[in-house]
């Protein structure tokens, strides 16, 4: 499974640096921007799993970044934690009303931040914290990279391991090819997207192996779906 990735769009370079540090020292992939536009780019073209989001931002707000994203049906999931110096009740209502996900005044601590975006991947990206997965009578433990049906353990190579994590924390979603080398392999790793096909088909050999139905589903011209 890839590394979280989260987007951290901060006008502030010193506040950029801080919390590009401690995200990293989390153990997720960060990238930033020093504004609006920016941000938007990167979203556009590497989908963050958590953005973290300052109100005051010149030329286009955090606000209106917000809004923008959250009314687009293929970013509108993307967990927002905004950030602002308003502490005003109002202010938070008018945040979370435009559609954001969680609301941090500043000065904040570090540590209850970091702990707010592990909360959103939560969410989002459930096998990378740890939970336990289950769709159906198929469960599947992050931690002990243990996976069972029917309280029948499979045995998964780590490729398939991550190809059923990310079909289990999008069930019923269906995930194109390109979506899923970038989460299962890695925006970084060339592979091809037959590569996909063949690694589908181990899992739903294994996943069926002992007479249960196949829950995977193939959508013609879109990708894979599970349920």
């Amino acid at each position: 499974m890839t590394q979280p990735h989260v987007l951290v769009i901060e006008d502030e370079p010193a506040q950029r640096e801080v919390l590009s540090y401690n995200l990293n020292a989390e153990g997720y992939r960060v990238t930033t921007a020093e504004n609006g536009e920016q941000g938007l780019l990167v979203v556009a073209e590497d989908a963050p799993d958590v953005i973290v989001l300052d109100w005051m931002l010149p030329h286009v707000s955090g606000i209106e970044i917000c809004r923008q994203l959250k009314t687009r049906n293929d970013t509108r999931t993307i967990p927002i934690i905004m950030l602002s110096a308003r502490s005003e009740e109002v202010d938070k209502v008018r945040g979370l009303e435009t559609g954001a996900d969680d609301y941090v005044v500043k000065p904040y601590a570090v540590a209850e931040l970091m702990a707010r975006v592990r909360t959103q991947l939560r969410r989002v990206r459930p096998s990378k914290v740890g939970q336990v997965l289950t769709f159906g009578d198929i469960e599947l433990d992050a931690d002990t990279h243990r996976v069972t049906r029917s309280d029948v353990e499979l045995k998964l190579g780590p490729t398939e391991f991550r190809l059923l994590a990310t079909f289990m924390e999008k069930a019923g979603r269906v995930l194109s090819r390109e979506q899923l080398l970038d989460r299962v392999w890695g925006r970084d790793i060339y592979v091809d997207t037959r590569t996909v096909d063949v690694h589908v088909g181990r899992l739903r050999k294994v996943l069926t192996q002992n007479g249960g139905d196949d829950p995977l589903r193939t959508v013609r011209g879109a990708g894979y779906a599970l349920g």
